[in-house]
């Protein structure tokens, strides 16, 4: 009685053993480091290094160490402020041709990170960062959408030969018509065609006039899908760049919360969320000269006036074949003819059917490939306010004569440098933003603030720990010390959990700990105090032991289940810390009814079992 057999021994050791070695990454900490990579191609080499090395001591910058590691070079600092003024020469001395960036380097042993060993993410109350408001432009999405319909209209009714004139009013299409007749078939066709259309009522002085705009749902469809492509986009472009564990979701219904943990560097921070790009594929206005359409300043009807880079004009139709939002893949290459750099395109099918179709029609015509690239930046005053200044700029990558048909598929030409079609690449790979964003709140937490944030959270975590290990030592005697070793695991395990997980530690999920701590306590006063009941009705140590680690586990059981059915909850419906105390207290409430049930009997067993013993410590 009382006694696990050999294997299941060894099995709960194991378990134990790897949770140690799983929880040890974080007892080692991390490094401030600045990481150096090459702008271009070229692979980073140990005289690049030896540069480094002269440059910081030429200026008396003391660093723990530099080291190369997967073709960049990263130096180790003893505190923030050398980190800082590393960082600012290195960028200075090197030049751009290389990439310098604030990290935090794990300082783990080599034969650790070998076994996979992780130290814990934490989030950016702990760890420090930027943390970004932005605001979408709902307004320029209704006007996007606008135009999409006013073109779609127009093509619909000029197929018919319905109107007489079509143009855009504010929020409204406006098209006017030769006879009553016409405008009723054109009612007819809308109806049908396009029943996202309101038609808006229009006064008896002006009957051949129809008015339409976008229904309230279109709208309010339109602004949501907006926000939800902007949320994928904003995390596939933080992804793409390497940030590790951000923070991006929703806020309100017209806001986004971008937090990026471990990002020290805030101008770098704004450059990551402001590389906004996409493409639109034109054809040329080849019957009318842009030259002429200057000196009038009069671009003729169907064509917008565009120029290169280098400022060549050139007349694009109004017409887009597609966009960016067409775009499901890019990669950089170089074109084996004129071994320039080239960006590969892949269309979604609706973007190849239309692609497939123009150059069907316009075969030996030109189409040009247009860059977008919209930027948000702060302009300060001279009274001291600031403003929010948006540009958006259009350059004409390349206009090439169409030599055959295709569709899905092809490449881009034109492009300057392989850097900037791997930049092109990279943008177009993440998707494009449906709608301009505005940074209108911007945080820094800096290093020191969130170490701070360490002190305390551990502080709270150990000040708790010890008081539960003071009050079951004295209440339970030696059964009390078990619930102690117990407890300690199960914090080692939660540990061991979240490292493994790479699950993102904050505040909040220190106190989902600090909770935890309580909850498996409680399992072993339940069992222990049973073991009492079962002493005083048998008198038999053994069979008390049994009754009461048997009968405790139903109702041990039933309580961590409904918790951990609350935490499920908070996780699914909750978003940000309320995730991250979901998240602890979770892992928690598993990881504690291993330990106070199983690992606490084990000890008990190797203690007690099939001993002929008159007196239980407890």
């Amino acid at each position: 009685m009382n006694h696990y057999s050999g294997l299941k021994n060894v099995l709960i050791a194991f378990f134990l053993l790897l949770s140690v070695l799983y929880a040890l990454p974080n007892i080692f900490g991390s490094d401030l480091a600045v990481q150096i990579s090459s702008a271009d191609t070229r692979s980073i080499k140990q005289n690049d290094l030896n540069k480094v090395r002269v440059i910081l001591k030429d200026k008396g910058l003391n660093y723990k160490s530099a080291h190369l590691s997967n073709r960049q070079i990263l130096v180790r600092f003893d505190n923030s402020a050398t980190q800082l003024l590393a960082k600012d020469l290195l960028k200075t001395q090197l030049g751009r041709n290389y990439v310098v960036a604030l990290n935090l380097a794990p300082s783990i042993p080599s034969w650790l990170a070998g076994l996979g060993g992780k130290a814990m993410s934490l989030g950016l109350d702990l760890r420090g960062g930027v943390h970004f408001l932005l605001e979408v432009d709902t307004q320029a999405v209704l006007s996007m959408s606008i135009d999409r319909y006013y073109n779609e209209l127009r093509t619909l009714l000029r197929a018919e030969r319905l109107y007489k004139r079509i143009s855009k009013q504010n929020e409204a299409i406006v098209i006017e018509f030769k006879n009553t007749a016409l405008k009723d078939q054109a009612l007819r066709l809308i109806r049908s065609e396009l029943n996202d259309l309101t038609i808006l009522k229009t006064d008896n002085q002006t009957p051949l006039l129809l008015r339409v705009r976008l229904s309230d749902e279109t709208q309010k469809q339109a602004k949501k899908n907006a926000l939800k492509q902007n949320i994928n986009t904003l995390r596939n472009r933080v992804n793409e760049l390497g940030v590790a564990e951000p923070i991006i979701q929703q806020q309100g219904l017209e806001r986004i919360v971008v937090q990026l943990p471990g990002v020290q560097d805030t101008a770098r921070a704004k450059e990551i969320l402001g590389a906004v790009a996409t493409l639109e594929f034109r054809l040329v206005d080849e019957k009318n000269d842009p030259q002429i359409a200057i000196q009038s300043g009069r671009t003729p009807l169907e064509s917008k006036l565009y120029y290169f880079k280098d400022g060549r004009p050139l007349l694009l139709k109004n017409r887009v074949i597609a966009t960016g939002e067409n775009i499901t893949g890019a990669s950089s290459g170089v074109d084996q003819e004129s071994n320039a750099p080239m960006v590969n395109i892949t269309l979604d099918g609706a973007g190849g059917r239309a692609m497939l179709d123009t150059t069907k029609k316009y075969l030996r015509h030109r189409m040009a490939v247009v860059f977008i690239e919209n930027k948000v930046e702060t302009v300060h005053k001279k009274d001291g306010t600031t403003r929010k200044k948006r540009t958006t700029t259009k350059d004409i990558i390349n206009a090439a004569t169409i030599q055959g048909t295709f569709s899905s598929r092809f490449q881009i030409t034109g492009i300057n440098s392989a850097r900037e079609a791997r930049n092109l690449a990279l943008l177009l790979r993440a998707g494009s933003l449906s709608a301009p964003i505005e940074i209108i709140e911007e945080r820094t937490i800096g290093p020191s603030l969130g170490a701070d944030n360490i002190k305390k959270g551990v502080l709270s975590v150990v000040v708790g720990f010890i008081l539960v290990l003071l009050f079951m030592a004295v209440r339970y005697r030696i059964f009390g010390m078990v619930a102690n070793v117990a407890l300690t695991l199960n914090l080692v395990m939660i540990v061991a959990v979240l490292s493994m997980l790479q699950a993102t530690l904050t505040l909040p999920g220190i106190a989902g700990i600090v909770l935890t701590v309580g909850m498996a306590v409680d399992a072993n006063v339940l069992i222990f105090e049973r073991i009492k009941e079962e002493l005083g009705i048998s008198g038999n140590i053994q069979k008390a032991i049994t009754s009461g680690y048997d009968k405790a586990l139903r109702t041990i059981a039933d309580a961590n289940i409904t918790t951990l059915i609350a935490a499920l909850v908070l996780f699914s419906f909750g978003t940000g810390p309320i995730k991250g105390f979901a998240i602890t207290l979770s892992i928690g409430i598993v990881t504690s009814m291993f330990t106070a049930i199983v690992v606490s009997r084990a000890i008990v067993n190797k203690i007690y079992g099939d001993k002929k013993i008159q007196e239980l410590s407890i």
